[in-house]
């Protein structure tokens, strides 16, 4: 019985050593698909020397050793790696968007905020149909906001503010069905919130609306009350105009509401003080009847800068 024992012991460890090579064929064949190691060397190229040295190997996914470059998130299908997450924010990297990254077409997370990036968006940046979550704040982005950026089915967070962003913001940003969070405050944008939520059943989803900021003109539409899911609404420092309709008064979850800055004029509707969720409502620098009153109570915030530092 021993002798038949130690032959099955034999036997396996045999087998063992003969599938040991399969395994380690199978590790050393995910490779990164060239498509993405292509673009994220030509990322490297065009964002110098700031990422240079911590982006080292040729494959952004790492290899022989060497581990992925910082800031760049892999993920196995099939049998290669593909990039899924780049982050690469708070470098200074200066110069124009790096379209090579819309080749990057698994890509969910791209974050290039608090950079000196500049120039437009390019309209490729529709390709990324994968992306759920966008950051670009703090650079010096010019032009219009793309329309492409509708093209994004996944997208759920989409961050554009401090930047010089000009012309409208695209109402086709309102067909993304999961988008939760648009902030595009601090910018150079005009236009009405009428023509921002014209299409019909727009933003099923958005919970946060950042337009503060900007040179928006107009009111404010009683059909905002079709955001049902609102429950921040910031239009801080623009030109908007005209009394404050009751209708958004009854959007369920409604919580933070900033008027502030603008030259809306007439009483605020009773609705909005008897609101079950609205906690803070700014409302100082309007034109406002006398007796108009802000709900909650309002401190000025003084931050330092080390709290901007990742």
């Amino acid at each position: 019985m021993a002798t038949v024992h130690h032959r099955r012991r034999l036997s396996t460890a045999f087998s063992a050593v003969l599938f040991l090579p399969l395994l380690l064929n199978a590790v050393v064949h995910c490779k990164t698909l060239k498509r993405d190691v292509k673009a994220l060397n030509e990322i490297k190229a065009s964002l110098g020397w700031r990422v240079v040295y911590s982006w080292v190997g040729d494959d952004p996914c790492g290899d022989g050793g060497l581990p992925p470059w910082s800031g760049v998130t892999c993920s196995t299908q099939g049998d290669y790696r593909v990039v899924t997450e780049l982050e690469v924010y708070a470098v200074s990297i200066v110069g124009t968007f790096p379209v090579a990254v819309t080749n990057l077409l698994d890509l969910t997370r791209l974050d290039l905020h608090n950079n000196k990036l500049t120039g437009p968006i390019p309209p490729q940046i529709g390709r990324l149909k994968r992306l759920k979550i966008l950051y670009l704040s703090f650079n010096n982005f010019k032009g219009e906001i793309p329309k492409d950026l509708a093209s994004l089915p996944e997208l759920r967070y989409l961050y554009l503010h401090e930047n010089r962003f000009t012309g409208r913001i695209p109402p086709e940003l309102g067909t993304l069905q999961h988008l939760r969070h648009l902030d595009v405050g601090n910018n150079h944008l005009v236009g009405t919130i009428r023509e921002l939520i014209r299409i019909e059943g727009c933003f099923p989803s958005l919970r946060n609306l950042y337009l503060n900021n900007n040179h928006l003109t107009g009111g404010i539409p009683a059909q905002l009350a079709n955001l049902s899911n609102l429950e921040i609404l910031h239009l801080s420092h623009n030109k908007m105009s005209g009394i404050i309709p009751f209708g958004p008064a009854h959007i369920p979850r409604l919580t933070y509401l900033y008027l502030d800055h603008n030259q809306f004029s007439g009483r605020i509707p009773d609705a909005f003080y008897r609101h079950p969720f609205l906690k803070e409502m700014y409302i100082e620098g309007n034109a406002f009847r006398p007796g108009v009153k802000p709900i909650g109570i309002h401190k000025v915030l003084e931050v330092s800068d080390t709290e901007f530092l990742f």
